[in-house]
């Protein structure tokens, strides 16, 4: 407890962010600075890598994430042996930039999302417990559970790092992150954080990923550079379908995941239409569109009735896929699309680095929840505390 203390009465913390998406790519993992809290908050960026999980680990967690039968008795191993990984991917980078671990104030970990129903409950597992454990390093995680408990859907939290790193006195920047889930914060010019707006279009990578794993018989995981989509045409009945689905109209706050998007329904409607005799790549240009003109409705549906964006920047996996970033060009036709990169700024590293931040609001006692985003019914300080 003295040593939270010491922590709780620093100016400047040395932070690790840990970060495992619905795109299950592998642990994402940051070492940052920060100075300050709260509004004052300053971050400065020191590492980052990516470890990539192996084909029975990713394999271990798409089961653990199953709608239909789950193993009780392996989520709760997968929640140890996902700690003991959070904790070596911290380890690691830690070695590799020269830092000894006990120089290292406080990790920060997302965790890794196993069912997520908005409004009601959420888990995330990665035993903090072992991080801290392993480490000797205080660890804040279970993030998302404090939102939820004050009614709100526990998702997004990004936009809070967000708001603290990227608002703006004179610029409407709008963010979006196409992770497995694309997400879209707005930060409206000069306003405070209870105007922010942010929320789920839908799914982001996700669908694409499960696409061209079921067509490629698990032979590729993602469409690299969206390749495969760039040689096919858009399928008319599948996109209405698509589009037909409830969530793309359905009003902010809102949140949703894999229980939404996943495999089932993705390898479903590829085997209907593949029995149809829709050609794979004509199946991936399809959901490829999908993706990119759900993220549009929500922006012309949801944000510009009400603001007048000076900029849009994407970050996250999808950010790196050509086919996609030039499909959603074409849906926010007359809007400047940026990536992170085209600003200097990694879009990989964006999300180990806000539960960095999230960690460091909670040590410091500040309420790190946007109830205007997740409709909770206050601000909560969120984050568990493992000594």
């Amino acid at each position: 407890m003295e040593r939270l203390l010491r922590i709780y009465r620093q100016e400047e913390r040395l932070v690790a962010g840990l970060m495992s998406g619905t795109s299950l790519d592998g642990i994402d993992v940051a070492l940052v600075r920060i100075k300050g809290s709260g509004a004052t908050t300053q971050v400065e960026p020191l590492a980052f890598k990516t470890i990539p999980y192996s084909a029975e680990e990713r394999q271990d967690i798409l089961a653990a994430c199953s709608l239909e039968k789950v193993d009780v008795a392996a989520v709760c191993r997968l929640n140890f042996q996902l700690g003991e990984l959070f904790a070596a991917a911290v380890i690691d980078i830690c070695r590799e930039t020269g830092l000894t671990l006990s120089k290292l104030d406080i990790i920060g970990s997302h965790g890794q999302t196993i069912r997520h129903l908005p409004g009601n409950s959420t888990l995330q597992i990665g035993e903090p417990a072992v991080i801290a454990e392993r480490t000797g390093v205080i660890t804040v995680a279970d993030f998302r559970v404090r939102d939820v408990a004050a009614g709100g859907q526990g998702a997004p939290l990004v936009p809070y790092s967000e708001y603290l790193l990227y608002r703006d006195a004179t610029k409407t920047r709008v963010l979006l992150n196409i992770g497995g889930i694309a997400n879209v914060t707005v930060l409206p010019a000069g306003a405070g954080p209870e105007a922010v707006v942010a929320f789920d279009t839908g799914p982001g990578n996700m669908m694409l990923d499960a696409c061209i794993e079921k067509l490629t018989g698990g032979r590729a995981r993602f469409d690299s550079g969206g390749s495969m989509a760039s040689q096919g045409a858009v399928h008319t009945g599948l996109l209405a379908e698509l589009l037909g689905h409830p969530y793309v109209v359905l009003h902010p706050p809102k949140s949703t995941g894999r229980e939404t998007f996943g495999r089932s329904y993705s390898e479903g409607l590829v085997d209907k239409f593949t029995a149809q005799g829709v050609s794979a790549e004509d199946l991936m240009a399809t959901f490829t569109l999908f993706t990119a003109r759900s993220i549009a409705l929500g922006y012309h549906n949801f944000i510009f009735p009400t603001y007048q964006a000076d900029e849009v920047v994407v970050s996250g996996g999808g950010s790196h896929n050509r086919t996609l970033l030039a499909m959603l060009r074409q849906e926010l036709s007359g809007l400047a699309v940026f990536t992170q990169e085209d600003l200097g700024i990694s879009s990989d590293a964006k999300e180990a680095i806000a539960f960095a931040i999230l960690a460091n609001e909670t040590v410091s006692g500040q309420t790190n929840n946007l109830p205007a985003v997740t409709g909770a019914r206050r601000p909560v300080v969120m984050g568990k505390i493992s000594l």
